[in-house]
């Protein structure tokens, strides 16, 4: 059976070497634009703190921003790392976005701190912190301030989140492994998996997700996607020199030199050890990497494998220009414009779910 899966795009906010911060990050607003003309259903913005080539390190700001130049694609956070920030805060900033955007505010949330250890430690201000062993606690509170139950202090004096009361917005739990799967199932919520730096995962926690799944208020059946690293250009030479960029900037972030989005340049002119090959290939060697019919075929083929309800794209290229391209010949390749059509009995698109995650 043929059915759609919808397209979308995670956005790193990748820093060029040589490029500022704030012109990176005008460079997401313009491919926001850009994508919402091309047709993908949401615009995801993530968050990492202190490194250098991500100029992304507060989402809520740069989804405010993304919202405002946009005018009807969802925008939202893939995803705010929940450990990092006080509940509270959490819902403030999410409840001010969909009061002031009703309707196109995904919360994607995330227990991992997005970072090193020690810049965890400054964000989350003690050594306790870091195991994020309250998670389920905090995830609670969250729920309860967007319902304006949460009460503290003496006397029964409630805390609450203005505006976020009545204001919730479309909330997604994203991870990496099986845990944050289990958790989305078993509280009835969507589920974003980062295939794109977990492949081998992938397909295990997708499988804990929907089995276990049970229904909420907000969705009677699972619903998830997956984030994939995707290169599209004319031809597959210019692809894969695209691909040097991203592949010389993982290799110096797991050997622990996080740096500036490299120039295809100066991978090519760098000198592979047989060990550095060998890291690049398990970090990126599920990138999807061609021609449009290439990255189309690869993609239709992950979707149907996986059963994944939708494919969140991202493409860190170092010049902006073949950035939009890569995403506009994607979207322009796929058959039903950015849909792909995947032959799985397992996908449902949203549209034909009793709920949804608001797709």
């Amino acid at each position: 059976m043929s059915l759609r899966v919808p397209l979308s795009i995670l956005d790193l906010c990748p820093v060029p070497t040589g490029v500022s911060t704030g012109d990176a990050l005008r460079r997401s607003l313009d491919l926001a634009r850009h994508a919402e003309r091309w047709g993908y259903t949401r615009y995801w913005v993530a968050e990492h703190h202190n490194m250098p080539g991500i100029a992304s390190s507060a989402p809520a700001v740069l989804i405010g921003q993304i919202a405002a130049a946009t005018d009807h694609i969802r925008v939202g956070s893939g995803g705010v790392m929940l450990p990092n920030h006080a509940p509270l805060v959490v819902a403030e900033q999410f409840g001010m976005l969909e009061a002031l955007y009703p309707g196109r505010v995904d919360l994607g949330i995330g227990r991992a701190p997005g970072t090193d250890q020690i810049t965890a430690l400054a964000l989350r201000r003690s050594v306790e912190a870091l195991s994020a062993d309250d998670f389920p606690e905090q995830l609670g509170s969250l729920f309860a301030y967007f319902g304006g139950e949460l009460r503290s202090g003496p006397h029964g004096h409630r805390v609450r989140a203005i505006p976020a009361e009545g204001n919730q917005p479309a909330v997604w739990l994203l991870g990496s492994s099986g845990y944050s799967a289990q958790v989305a199932g078993i509280l009835g919520l969507p589920f974003a998996f980062a295939h794109h730096f977990s492949a081998g995962n992938t397909e295990p926690a997708l499988d804990l997700y929907r089995s276990s799944f049970r229904p909420s208020e907000t969705m009677a059946e699972p619903y998830c996607l997956i984030g994939v690293a995707a290169i599209c250009a004319e031809d597959s030479e210019r692809a894969a020199w695209l691909h040097g960029s991203s592949r010389l900037s993982m290799l110096k972030l797991r050997t622990g030199h996080p740096s500036t989005l490299p120039s295809p340049e100066e991978a090519a002119a760098y000198s592979y050890s047989a060990s550095d090959m060998a890291l690049i290939s398990q970090t990126t060697g599920s990138h999807v990497v061609g021609d449009p019919d290439e990255v189309v075929a690869g993609l239709a083929e992950l979707a149907e494998r996986t059963g994944v309800d939708e494919l969140m794209v991202t493409t860190n290229v170092f010049d902006h220009a073949a950035r939009l391209r890569s995403y506009e010949l994607l979207a322009a390749a796929a058959p039903q414009g950015a849909y792909l059509v995947a032959s799985s009995s397992a996908i449902a698109h949203p549209n034909e779910m009793s709920t949804s995650p608001r797709s």
